[in-house]
């Protein structure tokens, strides 16, 4: 048997160390990786809302950033990016580092543009993670008070029968204004004539002075003219009667097949990782279950949602469907 001498004792025991060590940095890098990963959000978090500042998307985006604040520890910052439809806005996001800290305010516009532009600059499908859906919004039929139809039966019969020009206003071709009104003017034969507008405030103002017959608005932008008086509610676009509005009924009561449902939602770009989207998601939906946020939704006819990632996914795939048929139906189109 070989005889271990102190010197070649030594040299057994070297690579133990060595080993030792090798643990050591294996540990350190597993626990650095571990604080990396709860360390997020380590910074203020960007809500880009691709419209312009005041309208009902931005409103909404600024009350689920505001309940954000505290459930992650950080700021979160709205930043209004509008321009080509909401496109610009979404470009950015799709384009971003996908870390968690640049979001999307998107809604059933971007879903829309899929197929109402010809290059909108990104994949609304592929290039952005679904992390839930905010809310769903409904459209409001109303006419000017010089419209002699005073309820959505007497108006079906009006557009129909061709009694007198029909031309009705919208933010613009592909809008859901515009969208909603050639979906109704297709189902009931009608010979409507869309006006287009550069938003939907100029498209109210002409209603109010007579100058058009009807629109098709976002129940928040014109529910104010309604309860003061000044424009009759015939119609809800969307499949059930608004809270706001409980005596409206809905357009598919007297033209059964009829919906049309606005909605917005937040995502991030695409490769965002799995544990931050379910943090952002479980975050959202508790702001959306709040009382107080459930209130000022209603201010604006809202209605919250609060979804899964995988439930939002699963809707946008139809929805993108659904709003292309809506949109060779109108005959929209922007290059």
């Amino acid at each position: 048997m070989p005889r271990i001498t102190p010197a070649s004792a030594r040299v057994l025991r070297r690579p133990r160390p060595l080993v030792s060590g090798f643990l050591c940095t294996l540990v350190l890098l597993a626990g650095a990786g571990a604080a990396h990963a709860q360390a997020w959000p380590a910074h203020q978090i960007r809500l880009v809302v691709p419209f312009a500042a005041g309208g009902s998307t931005d409103i909404t985006a600024r009350v689920v950033a505001d309940g954000m604040r505290p459930l992650l520890g950080q700021t979160v910052v709205v930043d209004n990016k509008p321009g080509a439809g909401g496109n610009i806005g979404a470009v950015q996001v799709a384009k971003a580092e996908a870390d968690g800290y640049t979001l999307l305010m998107a809604t059933s516009t971007h879903a829309t543009n899929v197929s109402l532009y010809a290059n909108p600059g990104y994949d609304f499908a592929q290039e952005l993670a679904p992390i839930t859906q905010v809310s769903l919004i409904p459209n409001l039929l109303v006419v000017g008070p010089g419209m002699p139809a005073n309820n959505l039966a007497e108006f079906i019969a009006y557009v129909k029968q061709n009694k007198g020009p029909v031309n009705y206003g919208s933010a613009g071709n592909g809008s859901s204004q515009h969208l909603s009104a050639a979906l109704f003017n297709s189902m009931v034969g009608g010979k409507m004539q869309h006006v287009p507008y550069k938003g939907g405030a100029p498209a109210n103002s002409d209603l109010l002075a007579g100058q058009i017959q009807a629109v098709f608005g976002p129940l928040v932008e014109v529910v104010g003219y309604v309860k003061a008086g000044r424009l009759k509610a015939l119609g809800i676009t969307t499949k059930k009667r608004s809270p706001l509005l409980p005596e409206v009924p809905a357009i598919g009561e007297q033209l059964p097949g009829y919906e049309v449902a606005l909605w917005n939602g937040i995502l991030a770009p695409a490769k965002t990782p799995p544990e931050v989207i379910a943090r952002l998601n479980e975050a959202i939906v508790k702001v959306l279950l709040q009382p107080e946020t459930k209130a000022k939704l209603a201010e604006q006819g809202s209605e919250p949602v609060g979804n899964t990632p995988a439930e939002f996914k699963q809707m946008i795939g139809p929805e993108i469907d659904k709003w292309r048929n809506l949109v060779k139906i109108s005959g929209a189109k922007v290059d």
